[in-house]
């Protein structure tokens, strides 16, 4: 829980429920959240939502709007949170970790412009002289470090010098625009936040613009989507990349784990959820990310981060599991990949006992039925999607020498393959050809599979690969 004293949501903040979450009898029953749940409203407190929206004016919708935004069913509505009450320069201080890049570190400064404080941390470049001239251009303080600690132990040592409230990492590949620091630290008027993140794109492209970075353009690692969203373990949105993240000094205390070369950004959230905090995806707020045009390097950043499994397996426990079942999931995936005769009865008749079992702990509605059979439904596209992520990114070793042996395994993740690529290019809109957007896909799953197996044999750990099962969704 948190350990610092937090105040109230003030007066005039405002939430509006999530574009996933869906209403029955009349507004009185909510599905949706992070995890998924059934939310039962009063009378009064469904008068309190209006088109959607809630408002806090006193007590009631006050406790509203708390309830929904730690369920995951509601979000932030950005345009009306209330304005910082100071200038920007006396809330915020923005730490760049840097080593060597003067062309990108210059860049980035000339976006941020000169409305806030800002730390250049030299992690030990080779020619550090060019590093410093470059902040010295804007007036920004270098804090030189004797030895390469990598972007988190960089990030710590500026935190370390930051006197305002909050502070933003950037990275300097990054590029933001004179927005971005201000409407994201609204975001900070709901006392439990702790750290926010915005959208993270592709700079405009270039002459060297390909069919990596045109993928990237779509499905970058980096890039959350375009939904608004509460972010913890189990959430659709789990973790925020720390190439731009807004915190608050208070909540952050040291910073990022000593160490950690990897993964420290997901590490530094679940740390802070598991303190009690709020963590948030705004992507309302977009910022540029230089995205990389050679196929080695992109396959080498992709395994780079699946190397970080086995850390967080370490540190987080079942938390960093790649798949998450209850019981009738399980069976329902297990006969659909057995493909046998019995398979679809078999996992129909799963699913029929789950709802039989879902309906009864729901209340006696109007739309019980359709509630019923929205958790199901959602339930079996979850867990099949799931398994097949499991097939072709994290278990994709075991899948292929198993498909040497068996057409049924052949034939499954060929489906998921096929699957997987005309739903992610329909998601995504990507702006690149079919084929080369299969190929990206697959190369993006083997990269980070295998960056996720090397970890996990040098840890010698397995928690990182291991699917867990949990109980049932909740009604409130």
């Amino acid at each position: 829980m948190i350990t610092t004293q937090v105040g109230k949501l003030p007066d005039g903040f405002a939430v509006r429920l999530g574009g996933r979450v869906r209403t029955h009898d009349d507004g009185a029953t909510l599905v949706g959240g992070a995890p998924t749940r059934v939310l039962y409203l009063t009378d009064i407190a469904r008068s309190l939502v209006v088109e959607r929206t809630i408002r806090v004016v006193d007590a009631r919708s006050r406790q509203l709007a708390e309830t929904l935004l730690e369920a995951g069913l509601a979000t932030p509505v950005l345009a009306e949170l209330p304005l910082p009450g100071k200038r920007l320069h006396d809330l915020v201080t923005v730490v760049i970790p840097v080593r060597d890049r003067p062309g990108q570190l210059r860049r980035l400064l000339g976006s941020l412009g000169d409305a806030a404080p800002v730390i250049v941390v030299d992690d030990a470049s080779h020619d550090p002289a060019s590093v410093e001239a470059v902040a010295a251009e804007v007036g920004a303080r270098t804090v030189r470090l004797p030895q390469n600690l990598g972007p988190a132990g960089a990030r710590n040592a500026g935190l370390a010098h930051v006197a305002t409230p909050f502070v933003a990492f950037v990275d300097s590949d990054m590029e933001l625009d004179a927005h971005t620091l201000p409407l994201l630290l609204r975001h900070f008027s709901d006392p439990r936040v702790a750290l926010v993140a915005p959208r993270i794109t592709g700079l405009a492209p270039t002459a060297a613009a390909n069919w990596i970075t045109r993928y990237d353009d779509a499905r970058s690692s980096l890039d959350l989507g375009r939904e608004p969203t509460v972010v913890r373990p189990g959430a659709r949105v789990s973790w925020l990349p720390a190439a731009c993240l807004v915190g608050r000094v208070e909540a952050l205390g040291a910073g990022f784990s000593p160490g950690m070369r990897v993964a420290e950004d997901v590490d530094l959230v679940w740390r802070l959820c598991e303190q009690g905090w709020r963590v948030r995806y705004e992507p309302g707020v977009e910022a540029r990310h230089e995205h990389r045009d050679r196929l080695v390097d992109w396959l080498t950043r992709k395994a780079f981060y699946g190397t970080g499994g086995a850390d967080l397996g370490r540190r987080h426990g079942p938390v960093i599991a790649p798949a998450v079942y209850t019981p009738w999931t399980l069976i329902v995936v297990g006969a659909l990949l057995a493909q046998r005769r019995w398979s679809v009865p078999v996992a129909a008749g799963a699913a029929v006992a789950a709802g039989v079992r879902i309906g009864r702990r729901l209340r006696p509605a109007r739309s019980r039925a359709r509630v019923t059979a929205s958790l199901v439904g959602m339930g079996a596209i979850a867990a099949t999607a799931q398994t097949g992520e499991l097939l072709l990114r994290h278990w994709w070793p075991i899948t292929l020498v198993a498909g040497l042996a068996s057409r049924r395994v052949r034939r499954a993740a060929l489906v998921a393959a096929v699957a997987d690529a005309v739903y992610e290019q329909y998601r995504t809109r990507a702006r690149v050809n079919p084929l080369a957007f299969v190929v990206a896909r697959r190369l993006d799953d083997l990269a980070y599979g295998a960056g996720l197996w090397w970890g996990a044999l040098r840890a010698r750990s397995l928690v990182a690969l291991a699917p867990v099962v949990r109980g049932r969704q909740s009604a409130r």
